[in-house]
């Protein structure tokens, strides 16, 4: 477009008119002020040529405060009539494109830079996305023409403009220095040719991380899995193996193919964002998303994994319909085949979601299909989700993660490592998680449930009650390349078996499935329900009067932002009364009111529900709890002391609860705790010697409070290394071991009213046995017993006496080491530190 007066002056009236009806939004603008140097010339580039997005550009950059795209361009001694242009030229009327060439705006101020007219000019992509504001779409009927990979000509985009004028998005992009690239590529001709083709590669993967992939039809993708390599040769091997015909198992196999691949529908995907719509204003209070820009600005030019911790069966549909909100392609979901039910799988299949059986075990054919489609997803560059922790958590903590899917990600890289995977941690946090007492019943030991298309009806039955806000944090993302570059440099280089599994690749995959759940912790979201869960829960009634409540829930906030876990975490806002009040409304708390004031206190239901939200957070208070309990016996420590203990312990509250601080931070990581508690009075310190506060302060009330957040899984670990001691030296397995644990745990939880069902779960005394092998405490034989350090009596006596009370201390010796020939343990100063 030319800037003759007529020409202005049509356009002027064409923005206008499209105005009466367009309605745009950017939401990079703000961003993208701070990284424009207002000393250089901005050029803006569309992706093609259209006067309607030029005209929603030029509304955008008004609004934002940008430079305008129709003004001159002052380069030096030039002028440039214009401040834009198109990457490619004026398509057809019935959308087939231009022949790729130079515009000839780029070649002048190319010629510009690279003969030193100027310094440099910042070229600023810019997409318009028609339909693409999610949150303002009410008809399917509109969904229908929202943008996507159709070959769009001017009759359609001015139907799509008609239709969906109204949900118009505009994103800008990182500006491109023309300078920095000029310094690489001073040959004119060659610098143009670079421009373009980074241009368009940019331009395609934007389009791509918003609306998704180019799909090819469902029916050719299946057909490429039968065809690959990997699966002819399974094919292959099943024919002679079970001596069948060639189309009987090639059937098999195509069955398999259509059991597990989605049938990716962008319809169906935006109608679903409006019944979600509904569905997070009508039983949620909303939902509240952090750090997402990490997402957007990453997105383009990579396969991403989305990879969330798993509470509820809605976490499916809450990260696609907040992806697909925030601009970004949903993905494609690995479901379990359970949820393949009537009606509800196919819904399920066209928004993404991919099937797969629970164990692969015993059927080549089906793991090869499977492994091929997922390879296919991420070649191909589609962005997909899965739960490293397996299943649901029914004690909300993190699980141990499950590295099935990791492994099958990691072996596609290693095949084809040419588009690069980045991993993204994403935390959920419910307020009231929909499935709560569901999972209250299976905390008592009832039989988990069947899914079943009737459970529908629950949700309409739910719209009655309220279950507050969902926060939804996205981590710090993890690059596998880099993963992989700093855990086993020259990988590229190392020859690779037909099973793509190098002699490292199983520990690199646990390691990665650790930092995986290391990140998610890291970006918790704290609700006012996990603090008063911690606090209530820290009591030995499960009650305070309403002060103390919210002096030790502002405590707790403080500490956090005193000494922050990471800059992932995010805090409620308010204080500690608006936060009571908020638990209030949800129906956790009960009352008692008298004439001293009111007492805030948990029934027996909700006490036993509240561990849930209490280990949504414990990691986060792991390591001040852990110095606050050295405390409860000693009135004085010493600084040296406390690290010596924290770094003996640390090993095993890290490897249960994900703690993501390496052992060589943790020095600093506790003085800043130490430092953050003798400020706010906790602790006091005389000549680097800490002392605590008489046991009658309120200063020493809430130290309590805070130690006894890790008191019962200090308790576990007391409990194993007694009966580890009782039995001697290789007088159990580690099965064994476990049974016994889980017994003694359930025996004190009658004993000392432990209402927490997680007290005794198998799996964290598994896990905790598991440690003691990986830290050389423990070591087995050959026939699977388990034999101990010899200084493990010391560890266990002196940690024992400084964090656990007596009583507990006492029970534990009466029921595991109260016989007769049982050595008297020694009651040490300072403790063994795991694995000398």
């Amino acid at each position: 477009m030319t800037r003759s007066p007529l020409r202005l002056l049509a356009f002027s009236l064409l923005k206008h008119l499209l105005y009466l009806w367009v309605r745009s939004e950017t939401t990079q603008a703000a961003s993208l002020l701070s990284r424009i140097d207002p000393t250089k010339p901005v050029l803006y580039v569309l992706p093609e040529a259209s006067l309607s997005d030029l005209a929603v550009l030029d509304r955008e950059c008004r609004k934002a405060g940008l430079p305008r795209p129709l003004r001159p361009l002052v380069l030096g001694s030039k002028t440039e009539p214009m401040a834009y242009f198109n990457a490619t030229g004026k398509a057809n009327w019935r959308g087939r494109p231009a022949r790729r060439s130079v515009p000839p705006t780029l070649r002048r101020v190319v010629t510009a830079v690279t003969e030193q007219q100027l310094e440099d000019v910042q070229l600023v992509p810019v997409s318009v996305f028609w339909g693409q504001s999610p949150d303002r779409e009410t008809s399917p009927w509109k969904l229908l023409w929202a943008d996507n990979w159709v070959v769009t000509g001017r009759l359609r985009k001015l139907a799509r403009i008609l239709v969906l004028g109204r949900l118009t998005r505009v994103q800008f992009s990182k500006p491109l220095s023309l300078g920095e690239l000029a310094s690489q590529r001073p040959d004119p001709q060659r610098l143009e040719r670079l421009v373009m083709r980074r241009l368009r590669i940019h331009f395609r993967n934007v389009r791509q991380a918003v609306i998704g992939p180019d799909l090819s039809h469902r029916r050719t993708l299946l057909r490429g899995l039968l065809r690959a390599p990997q699966v002819r040769a399974t094919i292959a091997h099943e024919i002679t193996q079970r001596k069948a015909t060639p189309g009987r198992i090639e059937d098999e196999a195509a069955h398999y193919a259509r059991e597990i691949a989605s049938d990716f529908s962008y319809p169906v995907v935006r109608c679903l964002d409006v019944g979600l719509r509904w569905f997070w204003n009508s039983i949620y209070d909303g939902v509240t998303v952090s750090h997402i820009e990490r997402i957007q600005e990453m997105a383009p030019g990579h396969t991403v994994v989305y990879v969330p911790c798993h509470r509820s069966h809605i976490d499916y549909l809450l990260l696609s319909y907040l992806l697909f909100q925030n601009g970004l392609t949903p993905p494609h979901i690995a479901a379990g085949i359970n949820l393949d039910m009537p009606v509800v799988g196919n819904i399920l299949r066209r928004g993404g979601a991919f099937f797969m059986r629970r164990s692969f075990k015993g059927n080549a054919l089906y793991a090869a299909v499977f492994n091929e489609y997922l390879h296919s997803l991420f070649s191909r560059g589609f962005s997909t989700e899965y739960f490293v922790e397996g299943g649901r958590s029914r004690t909300g903590r993190t699980l141990q993660p499950r590295t099935g899917m990791l492994a099958m990600t990691l072996r596609s890289f290693l095949r084809d490592s040419r588009r690069p995977i980045v991993f993204v941690p994403v935390y959920i946090g419910y307020e009231k998680v929909f499935e709560g007492r569901t999972y209250l019943g299976e905390l008592r030991g009832a039989a988990k449930k069947k899914e079943s298309i009737f459970d529908l009806v629950k949700v309409f039955g739910a719209l009655r009650q309220r279950f507050g806000r969902v926060w939804v944090n996205f981590g710090e993302p993890i690059p596998l390349q880099g993963f992989l570059d700093a855990r086993r440099p020259g990988w590229r280089d190392e020859p690779l078996d037909e099973d793509l599994k190098p002699a490292w690749f199983n520990s690199v995959t646990h390691e990665l499935g650790e930092r995986v759940v290391r990140r998610i912790n890291a970006a918790a979201a704290v609700t006012p329900v996990n603090l008063v869960a911690l606090a209530l829960l820290s009591t030995h009634r499960q009650a305070l009067d309403e002060g103390a409540l919210v002096r030790a829930i502002d405590l707790y906030l403080d500490l956090l932002k005193r000494v922050p876990y990471s800059t992932s975490v995010t805090l409620p806002e308010g204080d500690g009364q608006a936060i009571i009040e908020e638990v209030r409304a949800l129906g956790f708390l009960s009352e008692q009111q008298d004439a001293l004031g009111r007492i805030l206190y948990l029934d027996e239901q909700n006490a036993v529900l509240m561990t849930y939200y209490r280990n949504n957070v414990l990691h986060l208070f792991a390591i001040p709890a852990l110095i606050a309990s050295f405390f409860q016996n000693t009135g004085r420590m010493t600084r040296e002391l406390i690290h010596r203990f924290a770094l003996a312990l640390y090993p095993y509250l890290q490897a249960e609860l994900f703690i993501h601080w390496e052992r060589e931070e943790l020095p600093l990581v506790l003085d800043g705790w130490l430092e953050a508690m003798v400020e706010r009075g906790l602790l006091r310190i005389e000549d680097d010697v800490f002392v605590r506060a008489a046991p009658s302060s309120r200063q020493f009330v809430r130290l309590t409070l805070l130690a006894r957040a890790v008191l019962q899984t200090l308790q576990r670990y007391y409990m194993t290394t007694a009966l580890i001691l009782n039995h001697g030296q290789n007088s159990l397995t580690a099965p064994q071991l476990e049974e016994l644990c889980t017994v003694m745990a359930q025996r004190l939880s009658v004993l000392h009213g432990l209402n927490a069902p997680e007290f005794f779960d198998k799996s964290l005394f598994r896990h905790f046995i598991q440690t003691l092998l990986a830290e050389g405490v423990l070591r087995k034989a050959d026939d699977g017993t388990l034999g101990h350090h010899e200084l493990l009596g010391e560890l266990a006596e002196g940690a024992g006496k400084r964090v656990l009370p007596a009583e507990i201390r006492l029970s534990i010796r009466q029921v595991a080491l109260d016989r007769p020939d049982a050595p008297d343990l020694p009651d040490p100063e300072t403790p063994v530190v795991a694995g000398n």
